[in-house]
């Protein structure tokens, strides 16, 4: 994972050849192609690059190119701004403070307190390779009970690729599965020497059918909002606004926050699963109804 030449190549050549010269705005040469995408020389050209100097770059020759130069590529292959950070992390060298970060992340006082407030929802710290840091108590009931885990296995990717139950749970489950080995490609073009990331997608890779064929397509994200879906095994179905912010101070640390609207059947289904699971010194006082199995 720490071959930054490597990963920069199959990076460029992945973005380049998923750009048609048609789509580029480029005539027509006559060549005849043997695979689909951009050439080297017209991605060069593009950039405004010499073909030599682009070649460079993409077998990881050149170094620290200008930002100009950054800019021109990324505008060239039409990266969006995941794609852009993660290209000026593969451009970049590793200083010592990004070689493998090891130590445990904490989450500051002011975010626990955060997440207390945000009982009505699911919320919960992302960290590094997607360590889940800190949950409410919805977003355990929501998704899966991270506290009860051993620490080693808090990881949201772990419980999305590995947990037979999350694909019963997880409404769209492939397309939440990629987008988070997506998360994990960013986070390894920041931090290419952290271990642990690396025996995390070592054991992804292992276990998961699914996970090596969307980690050769080098698609990189920053989730920062969007829709999710969960099939819950007591109130049925459950449709989240989801956003996601960096914390203040940290930005290996993101917070994420399951919005539903007040007046939404998932509102109404959050209150029925908060009376149920309540703990006793926070349960009402009347008895409540047996929660039902709902129907997957």
């Amino acid at each position: 994972m720490a071959d930054r030449g490597g990963e920069l190549a199959d990076f460029l050549r992945s973005r380049r050849g998923r750009i048609t010269p048609e789509q580029a705005g480029l005539p027509a040469d006559g060549r005849v192609r043997r695979v689909p995408g951009l050439r080297r020389d017209e991605a060069a050209r593009l950039a405004g690059v010499s073909t030599e100097y682009y070649t460079r770059l993409e077998q990881g020759r050149a170094r620290n190119p200008s930002p100009e130069v950054v800019e021109a590529l990324a505008n060239a292959l039409r990266l969006d701004p995941s794609e852009r950070e993660h290209l000026t992390d593969l451009l970049s060298r590793p200083t010592a403070a990004r070689r493998g970060p090891t130590s445990p992340q904490r989450v500051r006082p002011g975010l626990h307190l955060m997440l207390h407030t945000l009982e009505h929802v699911p919320a919960f710290v992302l960290g590094r390779r997607t360590d889940v840091l800190a949950a409410n108590r919805l977003a355990r009931e929501v998704l899966t009970d991270f506290d009860a885990l051993p620490a080693p296995s808090r990881n949201l990717a772990r419980y999305y690729l590995l947990d037979p139950e999350a694909r019963e749970r997880v409404g769209d489950w492939e397309r939440i599965a990629a987008e988070t080995v997506a998360m994990l490609r960013l986070d390894a073009g920041r931090n290419p020497h952290d271990k642990q990331l690396a025996d995390l997608v070592g054991e992804l890779t292992l276990r998961c059918p699914e996970f090596t064929a969307w980690w050769n397509d080098h698609r990189v994200l920053r989730r920062t909002h969007g829709e999710k879906h969960y099939h819950h095994p007591l109130v049925g179905e459950l449709r989240f606004s989801y956003e996601s912010f960096q914390a203040p101070g940290d930005t290996d640390q993101t917070l994420c926050v399951y919005n539903v609207d007040p007046a939404s059947p998932t509102a109404q289904a959050l209150q029925l699963l908060t009376s149920w699971t309540a703990p006793p010194q926070d349960a009402p006082h009347r008895e409540p109804s047996t929660p039902p199995t709902a129907a997957s």
